[in-house]
Parts: structure tokens; sequence; C-alpha cells
């Protein structure tokens, strides 16, 4: 285990300034004394253990995509792209783990917009539980929503961001939804008078398409989708990821949400939570929905819907209007899926946070970062890349381990 204390914040840092590039990496592992957070607790369930069989992952040659390229290693990808904490599982066994910059086993980093696969996981296993249906409509769970830009709107659609509203992901416009709902939650000082609260605020979205369209990544579905999950189960967000999810996984820590002025949880990136646990999480979709410990979290029916999506979600994905930079991708249950097909399993969260989950290989790797940017392709795509080439690499260790050894011819007589 790799642990380098390289930095550590002198200045107070604030909601004015903790997202100024020079204090995230400090207010990353610090939000709890930055801004009001909710405890997901971990329970008193067992421990998943993860059985160490630490190699030298580092010095893995990601593959050239253009000719001339200059080769880059693992450890060069790690090193350039503000990594504050990285590990990797191949069936369960750690082959690497790696801190920087302060960060610990024990840290709670925050997680972005990872958590809202964490969110998608919960109202999975309601979806299981028969509780929340996928395909009603949100009204039925809120009939206040009936005067807003959700009417009409399924659950479904909100799994897989295809509802109609009008909401932009545009990090780098002050003037985006995405900037205007961390004003009203309090993440962000208001620039100007608005609705105070995660719920006031989502009840202003308005439809611009009909419902069930394209594909297109916008906070607010998940934000609309943990209301739901809370109205439907009678619960709040914290106690659901502690019930369903952190409570079952073999989580060996607490982790923590932020939550607004009303005490509602920040639903679309507002969990904080370990490097390790956050392996453990990633590891329900190698083991088609039970923990390293064997407890069931959620249903092989609900995984494997997961991984094949719709019949039309990678054209749902192709059309939208954003262009995702993934060639015959999709996005389902709060999930990405990178490639055409479904051997690669992603959670993303801006400034560089991925949960990488490769089922042919059973490699889950995590990667926690402070990017100074909010989305960089620059810094995402290498990191994939980089994962990519040590499950290629393992795969064909397994292959080759594997293979049946070929029979000695018999002596001549």
């Amino acid at each position: 285990m790799n642990n380098m204390n390289l930095e550590f914040q002198t200045q107070p840092v604030d909601m004015n300034s903790w997202r100024l590039p020079e204090n995230q990496r400090w207010a990353f592992q610090h939000m709890a004394e930055i801004l009001p957070t909710a405890t997901i607790s971990r329970g008193d369930g067992q421990v998943a253990q993860l059985p160490e069989g630490h190699r030298d992952l580092d010095s893995v040659i990601l593959p050239p995509v253009f000719a001339g390229e200059v080769p880059m290693s693992v450890g060069s990808v790690m090193a350039t792209t503000e990594t504050d904490g990285w590990m990797l599982l191949h069936r369960g066994q750690v082959l690497t783990e790696q801190y920087f910059g302060g960060m610990g086993a024990g840290t709670q980093h925050l997680l972005m917009s990872m958590s809202k696969s964490l969110v998608g996981a919960v109202a999975g296993a309601l979806c299981d539980s028969g509780i929340l249906d996928p395909e009603g409509q949100l009204t039925d769970y809120l009939p206040e929503l009936t005067e807003t830009g959700y009417a009409g709107a399924t659950v479904r659609e909100l799994l897989d961001m295809r509802s109609g509203i009008d909401f932009s992901e545009n990090y780098l416009d002050p003037a985006a939804g995405i900037r205007k709902l961390e004003e009203a939650i309090g993440w962000a000082p208001a620039k100007a008078p608005g609705p105070t609260g995660m719920y006031p605020y989502l009840r202003t979205l308005e439809r611009k398409t009909a419902h069930g369209g394209v594909f297109e990544y916008r906070s607010c579905e998940t934000d609309m989708l943990g209301w739901i999950c809370e109205a439907a189960s009678g619960s709040s967000m914290d106690a659901l990821l502690s019930d369903l999810v952190w409570g079952k996984l073999g989580a060996e820590s607490d982790a923590s949400v932020g939550i607004d002025q009303f005490g509602t949880a920040v639903f679309d990136g507002g969990i904080n939570a370990t490097l390790r646990d956050m392996a453990r999480f990633g590891s329900l979709f190698l083991n088609d929905g039970l923990s390293l410990t064997g407890e069931r979290v959620l249903s092989s029916e609900w995984i494997e819907q997961t991984l094949a999506g719709a019949p039309d979600s990678r054209d749902a994905f192709a059309d939208s209007p954003v262009d995702n930079l993934m060639p015959g991708g999709m996005y389902r249950n709060q999930m990405w899926f990178p490639y055409e097909g479904s051997d690669v399993v992603l959670c993303l969260g801006i400034h560089g946070q991925m949960v990488y989950i490769n089922r042919p290989a059973q490699v889950v790797a995590v990667k926690l970062s402070t990017w100074p940017v909010p989305q960089d392709p620059a810094r995402l795509f290498p990191t994939l890349r980089a994962f990519d080439a040590i499950a290629a690499a393992l795969l064909v260790e397994v292959e080759t381990a594997s293979a049946p050894t070929p029979s000695e011819p018999e002596p001549s007589k």
C-alpha cells in the first residue's frame, strides 16, 4: 500500500472556495468539515475481506491508439491525472492499492456523480422487492408532480436519463441548470433569487421534449429518482443506502452524503466513501448482485437487464444531443457502458472519479481524483485505457494458465 502525504491544507475552505482547483484535493477528502452531511451506516455486518496479492501494475504499457504515439505506462497515467488513490481487484484479490496527497485507506472521498450509481442500486433493490415499479409513472409516487415538467415520465426514464426535461449539464456555464441546482442546495453561493432546497428546485423544471426519447446526461434525473425512492419507501436516502446497499456490501467504513438545507440528500453527486468500499460496490456487478461476503444486494435479474440494456439503449445514446465520446456505448440504470457490448461497465464522476468493472477479466478498479476541470477527455480516456490494458494482460494470464497442456507423443516401439 503506497501512501504519499504530499499536500496539506492550511487555509480555511468553505462553501465559497471548496471548488477552487487549489482547494479541491483537500476539500474532496474533508466534505463533512465544509458542508452538512448525513451518515450512511455500514451497520454491524461482516466486513468483506480483500486478500492481498500485490503486483507491479505501474509498468504495464498501454497499447498505442495511433502510429507514433509515445508509449504510456499505467504508472505515468496515474501520475499525470491528479490521482488521490487507485486500486485494482482481480477475482477479489488486491493487486495494487495506492494513495497520494494525504489520502489513506480510511479516507472518505467525494464521489461526485459515482453517487448516481449508488442511488441506482437503491432503486434496483426497491424494484427487486416490488416497492418500486420501473414502468410506473412518477406521479404514482408523488402526485404533486402533476403540475411539473416531470408529469408523464416513468421511473425507467429516470434510471436511463431519457426524460424530456430541460436541464443543462454544462459545468462551464454559470447559468446552466447544474449550477443553479448547486445554488439551490447550498453547495454554492446564490447569484440570484431562486428556490431553496433540492425538492423545491426540482419542481421548477420544465419539459422540452416528449419523455422517453434520446439519452441526455442530466443530474436532475438522479435527483428526481432519489426523491421517488424516498416517496415509494417512506425512508430517507441515507437510511435506504445503509439498509439496502452499504449495510449488505461488507463495507468496512461508514459512508456519508451531503444534504441540503432541509436534510435532503444530494442524490446526484454528494456521497463520500473510501476507495476500498467502492471496490466492494463494483464487485456486485461481477458477482451478479452478490457482495463479497455472499449476501444478496441486487437480484441477478437486475444485473442482467442492466448489462443488456433496452433494445434501443444504444440508439438513444448515439442520438444524444451531446457527444458522449463513447461510440457504440449506452447508459443504463445509472451506469455507463463505454463500448459496444457489455463487457466493461463504469461508474463515473466529474473531476476524475471512476469505478471500472471488466466482467470477462474479473477486474474491478477504482480511481479517485481531483482534476482541476470537471470533464477532461485527455485524462478520462487514458485512465480507461490503463484499466483496459491491465485487464487484457490478466485475461491472457488466466487463459494461458487454464489452457490444456498438449499431450506428449507416445514413445515409439
